[in-house]
């Protein structure tokens, strides 16, 4: 099902696809799961969730790459920063909270805190000062873990090792399936990801779970397209694996990045804020690379950390739960301004996502 580019913000297509969801809609409630913040971005700002029928609920998971980051990563890159390294990461990562403190509160006590567009930013840094010992922190999810491959296998400088924080998509939303009172009738899965893993890994939901899944791209029409299909889907009972966003996604995916994800990784049990440890949903440095290893050549270990902060709701937030308003914390104690959780640090975040819109009103 694909659209002509200049038809994605096209009105009139988008009310002929409204009345058919409308039309597809059952008597009960059904809840569509997505898990990528810029469908929530995309979702929040149009107003989507308000031309669909009372019985049809999005909800978002945990697609904030930032907001999963649990404070024990955050822990090693504030103890980093604080011992004299030169700790780089995106903007997005200073104000998220440790257990304690942020990286912006390390950068207040005077740790070397520097913010940086690309990881060929830090390296570019450690080359111009080889006397400091530079440190990246390498977050997201398989869109951004082939860039901190691809510098890795070059050999980067000696004064440069990376705290991997890499996580991988497709076991959390496995995760959530298995929540006993999360209801989830169906998946968004993520454009940007499926460009990188491709179709394939998907599949285990309409096959295991009788879950339909649908991919799905980035504009009104790809989200609303998307709950369309994933509704004929559930009139039909026929779940199975759809790809919307064929213009993008290709059944095998970016091979060449998967190959350099696979040459630099192993894939490794990973601790998630708001999901604790799930298995084969991390990476970590390969052994021919362990040189690189932040936590190992300085000797970082976290022995305890606290992801939740008083009163902070983003570990249900995270998992599509609740939903931003109904966190007591939301719009009086924690807003974009003075952020209590990582889900309203992040522009990828649910929370902030949400707040901004409210301000803009």
């Amino acid at each position: 099902m694909l659209m002509d580019a200049s038809k994605f913000r096209d009105p009139k297509l988008a009310e002929k696809i409204v009345r058919r969801i409308h039309r597809l809609a059952p008597s009960y409630t059904v809840k569509i799961c997505h898990v990528c913040g810029t469908h929530e971005w995309t979702i929040t700002h149009f107003g989507l969730r308000s031309l669909l029928p009372s019985t049809v609920d999005v909800i978002a998971g945990p697609g904030c790459p930032v907001c999963v980051v649990p404070a024990a990563e955050i822990d090693a890159a504030v103890k980093l920063a604080l011992e004299g390294k030169t700790v780089t990461c995106f903007g997005d990562l200073l104000r998220v909270p440790g257990s304690e403190l942020s990286l912006l509160d390390a950068k207040a006590k005077g740790g070397d805190v520097r913010v940086v567009y690309s990881v060929s930013d830090a390296v570019h840094m450690a080359k111009h000062e080889p006397n400091r010992e530079f440190v990246f922190f390498a977050i997201g999810f398989e869109t951004t873990a082939p860039s901190t491959a691809v510098e890795i296998l070059k050999k980067p400088p000696p004064n440069l090792s990376f705290l991997v924080a890499h996580r991988l998509i497709p076991p959390a939303m496995e995760l959530l399936l298995g929540i006993g009172d999360l209801q989830i009738d169906g998946f968004i899965a993520p454009g940007h990801v499926s460009t990188i893993i491709g179709t394939e890994p998907y599949r285990i939901f309409p096959e295991a779970y009788r879950m339909p899944t649908v991919i799905a791209g980035f504009e009104p029409l790809d989200v609303l397209f998307a709950i369309l299909m994933i509704l004929r889907q559930l009139k039909e009972k026929k779940p199975r694996l759809e790809n919307e966003y064929k213009r993008a996604v290709t059944p095998e995916g970016n091979v060449k990045a998967q190959k350099l994800m696979q040459q630099a990784f192993s894939v490794v049990a990973a601790n998630w804020r708001g999901l604790g440890r799930l298995p084969g949903s991390g990476l970590t440095l390969r052994g021919e690379y362990s040189m690189y290893d932040a936590k190992k050549r300085h000797s970082i270990s976290i022995e305890k950390s606290r992801d939740l902060l008083p009163g902070c709701q983003c570990h249900l937030v995270i998992i599509g739960k609740i939903k931003p308003n109904q966190c007591p914390l939301f719009m009086k104690k924690c807003t974009p301004q003075s952020p209590k959780g990582p889900c309203m640090v992040s522009t990828e975040g649910t929370c902030q996502i949400w707040a901004k819109q409210i301000n803009t009103k």
